[in-house]
């Protein structure tokens, strides 16, 4: 089988495809989520998937005026590349959070300078955009990004918020944010997370 790194004789062509078979990598990080069905723990590649087609579905509840759908969709799809190399820390692994920006900044550096120089600059500004969590589609982005999570849990009894003993307060904090891209969503997601607890998937 030939390698990633095989060279075509074209090389920006080259470069993409090295890229492209890179972040494949990306169905083999695990996250603390069961997929639904409880078989197996859920992979970053359909995480991303998942939250691209979640923010198609869920656009129209984002506030006036709305972000741009296409911009939104990049951003998901993009955010999470860097856990090929900086692993995926669990939202509520503080000791895990003390390093988490300087291995996923690594990491950026390194898969996305697999691409020529101009797309390697626009994925990376992707990237950055999503972290800094400061235009519209970055703030509707990340809204997604962490109701996803909290679905899978609901609907698998709490697995992973069980098995770390996340508490009530600790889940609601990571959604205050929600409320000033879509009331809607925050309104949804407050009252999930409040019957999750009253079920005892979540400590209270």
């Amino acid at each position: 089988m030939e390698q990633p790194n095989e060279a075509w004789g074209m090389e920006r062509l080259d470069r993409q495809i090295a890229f492209i078979m890179e972040i494949d990598r990306l169905k083999t990080v695990l996250r603390r989520t069961l997929i639904t069905g409880g078989s197996r723990r859920e992979n970053t590649a359909e995480h991303s998937w998942h939250i691209a087609l979640m923010a198609m579905a869920l656009h129209e509840h984002a506030v006036d005026p709305k972000p741009d759908l296409n911009h939104t969709i990049k951003l998901l799809l993009v955010h999470d590349i860097v856990e090929i190399d900086a692993g995926d820390t669990f939202a509520y692994d503080s000791q895990g959070y003390a390093d988490k920006e300087e291995r996923e900044q690594a990491a950026a550096d390194r898969i996305f300078g697999l691409l020529p120089e101009d797309q390697a600059a626009s994925l990376m500004a992707l990237w950055r955009e999503f972290e800094d969590m400061e235009t519209p589609e970055a703030v509707f982005a990340a809204a997604i990004d962490r109701i996803q999570p909290m679905l899978h849990n609901y609907y698998s009894e709490g697995f992973s918020w069980k098995e770390n003993g996340v508490r009530l307060a600790q889940a609601l904090k990571r959604v205050e944010f929600v409320e000033q891209t879509s009331p809607v969503l925050a309104s949804f997601i407050n009252e999930l997370l409040h019957r999750a607890a009253d079920k005892g998937y979540l400590k209270g």
